[in-house]
């Protein structure tokens, strides 16, 4: 496995983890009311987007470099 599809592999776990833990964060917000669990979920998925932009600037970036 070449460095370049380690490192998409890893952004795409990352992206899903980020957006799992900011659903998760909202919903405990639903019901708890805690102010700190809000920002929590809304900072994770900002990060979650954030991390997407930077997978697409990578791919652009490194376009002519094989996968293997």
């Amino acid at each position: 496995m070449s460095l370049k599809a380690f490192h998409i592999l890893f952004i795409t776990a990352s992206v899903a983890l980020s957006f799992w833990f900011g659903w998760y964060e909202l919903d405990r917000y639903a019901t708890t009311k805690v102010a700190a669990d809000m920002w929590f979920g809304v900072g994770s998925c900002v990060m979650g987007v954030a991390l997407i932009a930077y997978g697409i600037y990578f791919l652009k970036k490194l376009k002519n470099i094989s996968y293997l």
